[in-house]
């Protein structure tokens, strides 16, 4: 039904590529993604497309709309990368590129190039029908900034009526797993310095006390809720003298629970833990905010209409090259000889959408969601049992199977918009559904200075 409008993608498939490889090689990290932008917002421009730079003030933030009016569909991108360990695209071992200390093991080129695939096609629809407007949110640091969450804090997705979205997987299916609400904050302890020989009686140590913190956190796993989760990590400890009592150590902590209100709780509780460490220690210790994530609010309505999208395309096939280098890639990950044992490693097939089930992640589009009904998409642009976050999905990002799942996650996405605009009453379900999950409200859990 929509084939005319989705075969502009195919029409433009050697630009999107361009645009996904460019960012692949040029990969960025939080806020820092100035190169990314520029490719996307140069390839937007040439399509006639709307830009709006320095969005709610974020130097690498920006939209980019077509077409006025109502319904306003918009869509998501991201484009940032991974600190650690750069990565050859497309090799089947892990092979660092000399002189980058960044990936792209999370697939936001994909991501960016998959979204600017389905605006283009929605353009060719509202210019045919006259039908309200398409915004491409392009939206930085993902990869733990939050940059979402500012974005709609700030107000940038009022006003739209629906957001579709999806992300590089392993499978192909509408997303239902719930995620975590989350914060991000360092601890910071301050103590006196004493030589640790000869006057340790005369010093206070903020390492002692970051220690400390640690094994009440590690004690109050017992009594958290199971779906609940504390991760840290020490970014300062202090110094590398051992003759020296540290007298100042940093921890940094991710708090997860499944709601705002419980997450309220446990955060209120881990402080309750580094109070306590330091007054064991005799030092003291204050707090910062890095990151506030809120959880997840999922659509039925929303889910159904992206799952009959993902139903209509045609997933791509395999070449003999890529299954070839698919089986070599899963033999570097330690999968059951079940999976390697099939005839291919990609997924083949559009699942339906899974029962809800607890997941430990979180994400910033949850703060999307809660402003505006939302819908995403796990499109299968690595081989299964590929984990994110790695050398294996780093490499893939830029293979030319993962290449063509983009292409066929920009009509997915593309479908799904067009069949709301097609269907009018599908949006106002979908609302309906959005104010019975959050009563309307969103009260963002940053702190207003943030």
């Amino acid at each position: 039904m929509f084939e005319k409008y989705l075969k502009v993608i195919d029409e433009n498939a050697i630009e999107i590529f361009n645009v996904s490889d460019s960012i692949y090689d040029n990969p960025e990290t939080n806020f820092k993604e100035f190169k990314a932008v520029e490719i996307l917002k140069e390839s937007l421009k040439e399509h006639g497309f709307k830009i709006e730079e320095n969005l709610v003030g974020i130097p690498t933030a920006f939209k980019a709309t077509f077409g006025e009016g109502k319904p306003h569909f918009g869509v998501l991108a991201e484009y940032d990368g991974l600190a650690g360990k750069s990565q050859v695209g497309g090799s089947v071992r892990e092979e660092v590129i000399e002189g980058k200390n960044t990936n792209h093991g999370c697939g936001h080129n994909l991501f960016a190039g998959g979204s600017l695939a389905a605006v283009l096609a929605v353009k060719e629809y509202i210019k045919e029908t006259g039908k309200g407007k398409v915004t491409f949110f392009g939206c930085p640091a993902e990869e733990g900034g939050g940059g979402k969450v500012f974005m709609a804090r700030d107000g940038a997705f009022n006003g739209v009526d629906a957001i579709v979205s999806h992300h590089p997987e392993s499978m192909y299916m509408v997303r239902t797993r719930p995620a975590l609400a989350s914060i991000t904050k360092d601890y910071i302890f301050t103590g006196v310095a004493s030589h640790a020989g000869a006057a340790p009686h005369k010093g206070r140590s903020a390492l002692d006390a970051v220690e400390l913190m640690n094994i009440g956190a590690n004690y109050l796993r017992e009594h958290m809720e199971l779906t609940s989760r504390v991760h840290y990590a020490i970014v300062d400890g202090g110094g590398i003298a051992p003759n020296i009592v540290q007298a100042h150590a940093v921890v940094r902590y991710m708090i997860r629970a499944v709601d705002k209100t419980a997450l309220e709780k446990l955060v209120n509780r881990v402080d309750k833990i580094a109070e306590g460490a330091a007054l064991m220690t005799e030092t003291s210790v204050c707090s910062k905010i890095l990151s506030v994530y809120s959880d997840l609010i999922t659509i039925p309505t929303l889910q159904a209409v992206a799952n009959e999208s993902m139903h209509d395309v045609e997933l791509p096939i395999p070449t003999k090259e890529e299954i070839a280098y698919g089986k070599k890639l899963q033999l570097s990950m330690g999968l059951d000889q079940k999976v390697l044992d099939e005839e291919y490693p990609f997924s083949m097939q559009v699942l339906d959408p899974a029962p809800p089930v607890a997941h430990g992640g979180s994400t910033d589009t949850a703060d999307v969601s809660w402003v505006c009904p939302t819908v995403q998409m796990h499109i299968g642009n690595w081989v299964k049992g590929t984990p994110g976050h790695t050398w294996q999905s780093a490499s893939q990002s830029k293979g030319t199977y993962a290449k063509r799942a983009m292409l066929y996650a920009g009509k997915a996405v593309a479908g799904t918009i067009i069949r709301l605009f097609e269907n009018p009453e599908l949006v106002e379900q979908a609302k309906i559904e959005h104010f019975k999950k959050t009563g309307g409200s969103y009260e963002c859990l940053l702190p207003k200075d943030l």
